[in-house]
C-alpha cells in the first residue's frame, strides 16, 4: 500500500497563501508609508516570508498525511489494551515532550527571559510549562478512561487560577495567561489530540466527541496554574532575600 504524501497539497498551498497574504499586504502598506526599510532588510524579510510559507505548507501537509492518522491509530491501539491504564503515564510523557518541541513556547520563554533581565530563565519557564502540560494530558487520559465530565476539572481549575491570581503579581499573571495560549500549539493539537480521539473511539461507552475532545481546554489551563505557582515561589524567594538584606543592614 502506497501513500501519496502530496495528495491535497495544492489545497494546502492555497490556504497558506490566503493566510499570509493579508500580513504581506499590511507590511507593504507600512513599508511604503511609514517604515521605509532599506533594501537589505527587505530582502531578508522576503526570504523569511518564503521560508514561513514553505514551512507552514509542508507542516500542514505533514499533519494531514502523518500526524492525524498516526495519532488516531496509536490511540485506538492503546485504548483497546486490557491494561489501558498505561495511557496515564504515556500521556504525561507525551505532554512533557510535546511542550519541549513547541516553537511558540520557545519564543515565549526567550521573550520572558529578555524582558525580565534574566531573572526568569528560559529553562525554568520551559520545565514549568512542560510539567503543567504533562499533568493536563495525564488527567485528560484519566478522564477518558473513567468517563469523568470535563467541567469537573475546568471549573475547579479556573477557581484555583483565580485564587492564585489574587496572591500573584501582575507580571506573572500576564505571563501565565499567555503561557496557556502558546502551550496549545501545533504539536499538542495535531498529535496528542488525535491520540485522545483514537482512545475515546476504542473504549466502549466513550464518545469521541464528548470524551475525546476537551483535552485542549485542560492544556490551556494547566500552564496558567503552573506559572502562577512559579510566580509565588519567585516572590517568596524575593521576600526572603529582602528580609536577609534588612537583617544584615541592621
Amino acid at each position: 500500500m502506497t501513500i501519496n504524501v502530496f495528495k491535497g497539497f495544492g489545497h494546502i498551498l492555497l490556504e497558506v497563501t490566503f493566510a499570509l497574504l493579508p500580513l504581506v499586504i499590511f507590511f507593504l502598506i507600512f513599508q511604503f508609508f511609514f517604515l521605509k526599510l532599506e533594501r537589505k532588510k527587505l530582502i531578508n524579510i522576503g526570504k523569511g516570508l518564503v521560508l514561513s510559507f514553505l514551512g507552514l505548507a509542508f507542516f500542514l501537509q505533514g499533519v494531514h498525511v502523518g500526524f492525524f492518522p498516526v495519532g488516531e491509530m496509536i490511540g485506538e491501539k492503546l485504548g483497546s489494551l486490557s491494561y489501558n491504564w498505561v495511557l496515564i503515564p504515556i500521556g504525561f510523557i507525551l505532554g512533557f515532550v510535546a511542550t519541549f518541541a513547541e516553537p511558540a513556547v520557545r519564543i515565549l520563554n526567550h521573550e520572558v527571559e529578555k524582558v525580565s533581565g534574566g531573572s526568569i530563565s528560559q529553562n525554568v519557564m520551559l520545565y514549568t510549562l512542560s510539567i503543567g502540560v504533562a499533568f493536563s494530558i495525564a488527567i485528560s487520559m484519566l478522564r477518558i478512561l473513567v468517563g469523568i465530565p470535563l467541567w469537573y476539572f475546568i471549573i475547579p481549575g479556573y477557581l484555583i487560577a483565580m485564587v492564585l491570581m489574587y496572591f500573584s503579581s501582575k507580571r506573572f499573571t500576564a505571563i501565565a495567561f499567555d503561557s496557556g495560549g502558546v502551550a496549545t500549539g501545533p504539536m499538542t493539537v495535531t498529535f496528542i489530540l488525535a491520540i485522545a480521539v483514537g482512545v475515546a473511539s476504542a473504549i466502549e461507552g466513550r464518545d469521541p466527541l464528548l470524551d475525546g475532545f476537551g483535552m485542549i481546554a485542560l492544556v490551556a489551563l494547566s500552564p496558567i496554574i503552573s506559572v502562577l505557582i512559579l510566580g509565588l515561589l519567585f516572590e517568596g524567594k524575593g521576600r526572603e532575600r529582602s528580609n536577609e538584606h534588612r537583617k544584615q543592614g541592621a
